[in-house]
């Protein structure tokens, strides 16, 4: 399969240098090996995203020098495609309806006697609870239970879960990492409302897309775990994982949307060239 790297922003915000570094890591490995640059546009989350904020990505990877494959995916495109993902997993067993707010998640875990484990697998309601809820219209979220995940796939295979890292985790994590699945608890894969989560639409779409290698910033290195087990229930591929650490700033504070972080059409009114920012990132060039 041909080497294949997806840089997959969220429209919530304009980029800023933080995105401009995980794109021109993403362009320059693909380039360097001959594959091919994916952008995906991960728009799932219908309160925060906007069609402007789309607009203003490509604008800004355009004016950093990349390109990349045409037409770009849209998740908000594709809603049926995660619902139908969703039923397959529903449908043998997998997941189970949780109405439970996330208040009473965080009151669930102050209250744990055993830590935080049990709080985040709170478990299915009872069927006449369930009943009760449906039937009062209450808005609930598909959760993966991870006892029927393990049971599903066996000791063998629920032990052997591992990934492959050519980068570094935040602990220094490489080479063939072992999967912990419970780390991340019971997670949500679908909400009512937007119809399906984050981790769920994108191991989704680099096993449609033919994404062989995936680099991100270590933040998201823990979200590898829950991406493999999924991956593995559902009989997609495993990309290669190449996590770096966060660019921050002067400040030593990563750059964040909501730390209101200097946006790229900010620094480009200011005068800054692509070049130059290019040479400050590291990257001395874009052809």
């Amino acid at each position: 399969m041909m080497f294949a790297i997806r840089f997959a922003p969220s429209p919530t915000g304009r980029l800023h240098k933080g995105h401009a570094f995980s794109a021109l890591t993403a362009w320059t490995a693909a380039k360097s090996a001959g594959g091919r640059f994916v952008l995906r546009i991960e728009d799932i989350d219908p309160t925060r995203c906007r069609p402007e904020y789309e607009a203003d990505i490509l604008q800004d990877l355009a004016w950093l020098g990349l390109d990349w494959e045409t037409p770009v995916r849209r998740q908000s495109d594709h809603l049926g495609e995660y619902a139908a993902a969703i039923e397959n997993l529903r449908a043998r067993g997998l997941l189970y309806r949780c109405f439970r707010t996330r208040k009473e998640i965080l009151n669930a875990i102050g209250e744990a006697p055993h830590g935080t484990m049990e709080a985040a697998r709170p478990g299915p309601h009872s069927a006449d609870e369930e009943a009760h809820l449906l039937a009062s219209g209450a808005a609930f979220a598909w959760r993966l239970s991870l006892d029927r995940a393990r049971e599903a796939l066996g000791e063998a295979a629920w032990n052997g879960l591992s990934f492959v890292e050519e980068g570094e985790g935040p602990n220094g994590e490489s080479g063939g990492v072992a999967v912990d699945p419970e780390a991340a608890g019971d997670v949500v894969l679908a909400r009512k409302d937007t119809g399906v989560a984050y981790h769920l639409a994108v191991t989704h779409d680099d096993a449609l897309q033919g994404i062989t290698h995936v680099i991100r910033g270590q933040d998201l290195f823990e979200a590898t775990h829950v991406q493999r087990l999924i991956q593995t229930l559902m009989g997609w591929p495993a990309p290669t994982y190449r996590h770096h650490a966060l660019l921050t700033g002067p400040d030593g504070r990563r750059y964040a949307k909501r730390d209101r972080s200097i946006t790229l059409a900010e620094l480009r009114a200011g005068g800054l060239t692509a070049e130059g920012l290019r040479a400050e990132l590291g990257f001395s060039s874009a052809g």
